[in-house]
């Protein structure tokens, strides 16, 4: 007989419902299996779902199961601060406390949280990344998928959970304006193991320093809302370049405009170890029950 289970959906990198990136989250996730998880994923169509269950280790404040509609993540930036949101906001982590640590599949993960209720911020830590040089006829396709000639310098592929194709394309207008070849980003995924491919550029007036945007077509997300991971595998490749455009240990990124939401996505980089720590608020649009397993 299914089970009731706790139930919170919540836009994430957004103080205000329907401007983040939703993110589905079962509070009691504990007995359900593999196969249920990625068919309540594939059900709830968004790009990704997690599930919070007891943590295996003793360290942990809470353990951590993320999927999109089509496979595991090890480790994804907006589901990883959706989580430990719900987490908090289901009394599942005591109220109050600001230094957290998530288990995922990528391993244990610190999280910090500032301020309380409606003001909460959470930032996540994520895994350390690995980057690699993109192969020439890789590069020639994200040129034919970006509609531009790309350097060697431009790209990189950035493994931190899931494998990032990263692409700057230097100013804000190109993020903005582009209409991306969606079949081959995504034959390219396929092939690759890639998640998506994650472009960006500077951006010279508002609050933010960088716009980006996050295509991931293989996965049945043609445009990514607001994505954490990307964001930082961005600041791994301006660490792995030498930052030429001066972005600095930290800046604020701005994504999902081109598909009517308006995420804020907060970057920073440790200048004695490199982690990457990706933070933003929440706003919960959904509290309900559901039958499962």
């Amino acid at each position: 007989m299914p089970r009731s289970r706790r139930f919170i959906q919540l836009d994430v990198f957004s103080a205000r419902p329907l401007l983040g990136n939703p993110l589905a989250v079962v509070i009691d996730g504990d007995g359900l299996d593999d196969a249920t998880m990625q068919a309540f994923a594939r059900w709830t169509n968004l790009s990704e779902t997690t599930f919070l269950l007891p943590p295996t280790s003793a360290a942990a404040d809470y353990r951590v199961r993320i999927f999109t509609p089509r496979q595991e993540l090890p480790f994804a930036g907006h589901p990883s601060v959706g989580s430990a949101y719900a987490a908090i906001e289901s009394g599942l982590v005591p109220p109050g406390k600001q230094q957290l640590l998530q288990e995922c599949a990528a391993g244990l993960l610190p999280v910090r949280v500032e301020g309380s209720g409606s003001g909460r911020v959470v930032h996540v830590q994520a895994p350390q990344a690995k980057l690699r040089a993109v192969a020439a006829q890789q590069r020639a396709l994200l040129g034919q998928a970006v509609r531009a000639e790309l350097a060697e310098s431009q790209l990189r592929l950035v493994d931190n959970g899931p494998l990032w194709f990263v692409c700057d394309l230097r100013e804000e207008a190109a993020v903005r304006q582009l209409q991306p070849d969606l079949a081959t980003i995504g034959a390219l995924c396929q092939d690759t193991g890639a998640v998506g491919v994650s472009v960006f550029g500077r951006q010279r007036a508002g609050e933010a320093s960088m716009a980006v945007r996050a295509f991931c077509p293989a996965d049945g997300i043609p445009e990514d809302p607001v994505t954490g991971s990307a964001n930082a595998a961005i600041m791994a490749f301006l660490a792995d370049i030498g930052d030429p455009d001066g972005y600095g240990l930290r800046y604020r990124a701005s994504q999902g405009r081109e598909v009517g939401r308006d995420g804020c996505v907060e970057v920073v980089r440790d200048a004695l170890d490199g982690s990457i720590s990706i933070g933003g608020a929440c706003a919960v649009g959904i509290r309900g029950e559901l039958q499962l397993g």
